[in-house]
């Protein structure tokens, strides 16, 4: 009896000395298998188009492929929201962050907390936004279109990636303020809402600049954009802020895990994503789509994610959005 007491001792101590031994081990070894990098929106829009160009830098750096995975929906929080459900914190998925994972708990009941239930691993850029609308259209500019919603309640429609998102509030921020009734029209990204504005199924789109091409080629009419000021890809085009209608929406974005990862694996991810975000490649397609780097590390953007809370309580408080 004494002797099978004596051998269980032993085994449970042998058992937590190779039980806390494995843990710096993990973190030590980690990558030893593909990371699994969620983007939340549908494939071909300018979020889909970068992260994948960032994956394919980053995984150069890791030392293990960088898998996207589309997971879209939600304006852009079933993604997150789907790994923080679903993945360990081993730091083999991690996930874009829209600011909508930030603006949603604050509009209604949400399954995450942002302040709770992630590991912020850094912060990227953000968005280079503006309406679109056909070649054809006979608006040639925003004031010329602004007039005629003005003129013709609810006979305009508008693709968003979603309700909630920054392009939906930042619209109906704006309907709200010069009496305007319009029409949004959720899609799962910049490619559904290319492709609606040019099928003739809504009159216009606000969007990230996934219309790029379509601008470019002559296909849609870029007719404002919402930055502090013009892009360097198209300077002709004004700005709301310079218009006079004092708006500025750029909807910057990171990437994060979920709580608990080990702070050695974080570190691994952040500086691979920092290469990566250095790598010619990315920033080359940055530059495609007139998107600004916004680099944040982890410490930061723990903190600026505390500060972007607090704003969207804020907005949501001033649009009557605020759930009770």
């Amino acid at each position: 009896m004494e002797k099978r007491m004596k051998r269980g001792i032993l085994l449970w101590v042998i058992a937590i000395i190779f039980g806390f031994s494995a843990v710096p081990a993990v973190a030590a070894d980690f990558p030893v298998k593909p990371v699994t990098f969620i983007v939340p929106w549908a494939p071909g829009g300018a979020t889909d188009v970068s992260l994948r160009v960032l994956a394919e830098t980053t995984g150069k750096y890791l030392g293990q492929p960088v898998v996207i995975e589309n997971k879209a929906g939600g304006g852009g929080t079933v993604g997150p929201a789907t790994m923080v459900a679903t993945s360990k914190p081993d730091g083999y998925m991690v996930s874009q962050i829209p600011i909508t994972v930030f603006r949603y708990p604050y509009m209604m009941k949400a399954t995450w907390d942002p302040l709770k239930d992630f590991t912020y691993i850094i912060h990227l850029t953000g968005y280079t936004f503006g309406v679109v609308v056909r070649k054809d259209a006979p608006w040639k500019t925003w004031d010329e279109f602004v007039a005629y919603a003005k003129s013709n309640p609810g006979k305009v429609t508008y693709a968003t990636p979603g309700a909630g998102t920054s392009l939906h509030v930042t619209m109906e921020m704006f309907a709200r303020k010069h009496g305007i009734k319009w029409i949004q029209v959720p899609m799962k990204g910049t490619a559904e809402s290319v492709a609606a504005v040019l099928g003739g199924h809504v009159v216009a789109a606000a969007d990230a600049s996934g219309w790029a091409p379509q601008v470019d080629a002559g296909e849609l009419r870029l007719l404002v954009t919402w930055g502090n000021q013009r892009t360097k890809k198209y300077p002709n085009v004004p700005t709301l802020k310079e218009l006079g209608y004092g708006i500025v929406s750029n909807s910057p974005f990171g990437i994060a895990g979920v709580k608990g990862t080990d702070p050695k694996i974080v570190k691994t991810l952040h500086d691979a994503f920092k290469k990566g975000m250095e790598d010619p490649a990315y920033q080359k397609i940055l530059e495609k789509f007139d998107m600004e780097p916004f680099y944040k590390n982890s410490e930061d953007y723990t903190k600026y994610v505390k500060e972007l809370c607090e704003e969207e309580k804020e907005n949501m408080e001033k649009m009557g959005l605020k759930k009770d």
